[in-house]
């Protein structure tokens, strides 16, 4: 089974609040790499050149954690969603 049809088994339950707050804005603009952009599995945060910020669907997120260890900043504060809210996976 590929990667895709394995996300297709996905429920998600999406909350109007987002789980996944950016610390200081500042220190995104300031990193060089922009990592974020390619260790989420999920494709959450996007960097937007021309606002000089991070934007983040939240509603895409597949609450594995992966941005509150691999931010060399730890500039990613990342709880888990509000109860009922968030990723259900079929399969476990």
């Amino acid at each position: 089974m590929s990667v895709e049809d394995r996300l297709y088994t996905v429920r998600y339950r999406v909350d109007d609040k987002s789980h996944l707050q950016v610390r200081n804005p500042d220190v995104c603009a300031a990193c060089p790499t922009k990592a974020c952009e390619w260790f989420c599995p999920a494709d959450v945060y996007t960097w937007e050149p021309t606002d000089q910020r991070l934007l983040i669907a939240y509603e895409n997120c597949l609450e594995c954690g992966t941005c509150r260890i691999a931010c060399v900043e730890h500039n990613i504060e990342w709880v888990y969603p509000t109860g009922g809210y968030g990723i259900a996976y079929k399969f476990g």
